[in-house]
């Protein structure tokens, strides 16, 4: 565990004082869009801190690939040789969007791009789905469903990317959880070295947003922009299939061992992956079917996010945020104590998870209803002028 630890560090140390330096220079050459008609921020902000937090990434994959404890998953090396390289290519592409606005057809096909080095190159794919260890036979669907998954958990991540603070924090609970989960499961298989690239990405991926998070949050002096939005949903997703597109539940031993519900044994696996990202998912799905009924590309910008309507609910942008770290966390963590729960054989099972989720959910509806502050009447806001608001990120 302290090598998780260390490499944890690492990341955001080299993160951090890299996004301190990028928000400087950016400010020093002006390396910044003006206000778009579409932007919610006030303020003409830096959006390239993506790239710190890409350097930070090979900093860490970098001083891995010289220790012994990392040395399993440097025996094959084409699979991180890809999974950088596609990263790069991603982030390069998000500068790109950051600086000039690239068209959305140029993104998605970078986007394809990047998932289809990783999936034929890396050979980082879904083999198996964990119910009951179903085997996808077709070589090319399981190709097609690997270059799907990450080009729909990279667009979802980005498309939270609007309010200072939400989509570092986010992404920081959701790897911490994958992250008890991932290291778990090798535990329970007996595994003598708990490392796996799966834990390792999401640890890398924690001390990236812990290092950039003191520039990020409200008010923001330094966005993420495409390029860390991009990079983090695509190392999220490539956390998930490494471990979840070869799991077998037979794995973990005789069942009786592993858990009383066989079902949920079988389920939790592809469950947990997806509950981490369960929020962007669900905005990203929402955009796209919002976004095409009205005849409009689902890529196109609007400001009907679920972020954007907390604001019009009432609450502030830290407000929001905070409400979607509970919402995040809250998910993530019934899922992963309904795993612990059967392989502990905890009283109850699952139960636990359940009545933790049960909870949760009260308290996070009494929050997200229950605004802090009162929104503003039409005929108020037509007569007095509008206060600064903090910056936030531009609208996706």
């Amino acid at each position: 565990m302290k090598q998780y630890v260390f490499t944890i560090l690492l990341t955001a140390a080299v993160t951090f004082v890299l996004s301190w330096a990028v928000w400087r220079l950016s400010l020093k050459y002006k390396l910044y869009p003006g206000i778009r008609e579409r932007d919610v921020h006030k303020t003409p902000t830096p959006r390239l801190g993506g790239i710190a937090m890409f350097l930070g990434v090979v900093a860490a994959f970098a001083v891995s690939s010289q220790h012994p404890f990392f040395a399993i998953v440097w025996s094959q090396p084409h699979e991180i040789y890809a999974l950088l390289g596609a990263t790069g290519l991603i982030v390069l592409v998000g500068v790109f969007d950051d600086l000039w606005d690239l068209d959305w057809t140029i993104k998605l096909g970078a986007q394809f791009l990047a998932a289809g080095v990783i999936a034929w190159f890396g050979k980082l794919q879904i083999y198996t789905l964990p119910l009951g260890g179903m085997t996808i036979f077709s070589s090319w669907a399981s190709f097609a469903l690997t270059v799907l998954s990450i080009v729909v958990v990279m667009n979802a991540v980005n498309f939270i990317d609007g309010l200072d603070g939400l989509v570092a924090g986010v992404c920081l609970i959701a790897n911490a959880v994958f992250f008890a989960y991932s290291y778990m499961v090798f535990r329970d298989t007996g595994a003598s070295n708990y490392f796996n690239l799966a834990s390792f990405i999401a640890a890398v991926l924690i001390g990236a947003c812990i290092g950039f998070l003191p520039l990020n949050w409200s008010p923001a002096r330094l966005f993420m922009g495409d390029a860390g939005a991009l990079m983090l949903g695509l190392l999220m997703a490539c956390s998930a299939i490494s471990i979840t597109g070869n799991f077998d539940p037979a794995m973990m031993g005789d069942n009786d061992e592993f858990g009383r519900s066989q079902l949920l044994g079988a389920f939790i696996p592809i469950l947990l992956p997806v509950v981490v990202v369960l929020l962007p998912l669900l905005d990203f799905g929402l955009a796209v079917v919002r976004r095409m009924s009205r005849g409009k590309s689902p890529f196109s910008p609007d400001r009907k996010h679920l972020h954007h309507r907390m604001l019009d609910m009432g609450h502030s942008d830290r407000d929001a945020v905070l409400i979607f770290y509970a919402w995040t966390a809250l998910v993530s963590l019934s899922v992963l104590l309904m795993y612990i729960g059967t392989t502990l054989e905890w009283p109850g099972d699952y139960l636990i998870g359940v009545a933790y989720g049960v909870v949760g959910v009260a308290a996070c509806l009494v929050v997200t209803f229950l605004p802090s502050r009162r929104p503003p009447q039409p005929a108020e806001a037509a007569v007095a002028a509008p206060s600064p608001e903090p910056s936030t990120e531009n609208v996706r």
